[in-house]
């Protein structure tokens, strides 16, 4: 166990490096979120006048920007997939393959990799909203649940996509079922817009969307009237799903593994 996590920190070191010789995936990092929050916060920052309310507060960009943690947090997760395709393609995991490295921690390193960059992200997402007037209701504790709720949510469907990548093996298909899955699961939760204000079906919808579980859990500390046993039931729902999708990851790269 021990070796498979040194391992594992090994190749998430590798996976860094390679993202730092490429300097404009690192400015894409950081300039995107920033692009959906304030273009978001300005495009609809007059929808918590509408009748029925159900934002908890009067201010938009405070509604918005624990979202726009998750939401960016779970796009990056979709697409970390491609990530594995290119070691594909590159004949790099064969090659990994005939080292005594640890089968497992080639696939965990990969979700890994992609929560850290989440976690890093949301770090820089909040500190510009508290520049915005932002106020995190809960304090540092708030922060932590914010973060943790980002790194379970791309754990999450990191986990899934490295286990599509090893599937398809195709950045095409990749690419294709990453959209089909983001999309729709983006659109039915409450990211944008308080839950109250979309039709009922879409309402019964989004209480298994696991991208507004995470929305649930880090806009309940920011906003007041903090509700912790609703944050710690999705937290945990979350963490479920971030076990099963690594384990179906490591499924399909066994199955890889037989192919060869």
């Amino acid at each position: 166990m021990t070796l498979a996590v040194r391992h594992t920190w090994f190749m998430v070191g590798r996976q860094l490096r390679n993202l730092m010789r490429e300097p404009i995936w690192i400015a894409l990092l950081l300039v995107q979120p920033m692009v959906w929050l304030l273009l978001y916060g300005q495009l609809f920052k007059r929808v918590t006048q509408l009748p029925g309310g159900g934002f908890g507060t009067t201010s938009y960009i405070t509604f918005l920007a624990p979202a726009i943690v998750i939401m960016n947090s779970f796009f990056g997760a979709t697409w970390s997939g491609m990530a594995m395709i290119s070691d594909l393609d590159r004949d790099v995991l064969p090659r990994f393959l005939a080292t005594p490295v640890s089968r497992i921690s080639l696939v965990v390193s990969q979700i890994v990799r992609s929560a850290l960059i989440a976690v890093i992200q949301g770090v820089i997402i909040l500190l510009v909203s508290l520049t915005l007037g932002v106020s995190v209701h809960t304090g540092l504790l708030g922060w932590i649940v914010i973060l943790a709720a980002a790194a379970l949510m791309n754990s999450a469907f990191a986990g899934l996509s490295q286990g599509i990548a090893l599937l398809v093996r195709k950045e095409a298909t990749m690419i294709a079922i990453a959209n089909f899955i983001g999309l729709p699961l983006f659109f039915l939760s409450s990211t944008l817009i308080s839950i109250r204000q979309v039709p009922h079906w879409m309402q019964i919808a989004a209480k298994f969307n696991p991208v507004n579980w995470g929305v649930i859990a880090a806009r309940e500390v920011v906003l007041r009237g903090t509700h912790w046993g609703s944050v710690g039931l999705h937290l945990a729902l979350l963490f479920g799903l971030s076990v099963a999708t690594a384990a179906f990851a490591t499924w399909t790269f066994r199955a890889y593994q037989r192919t060869i």
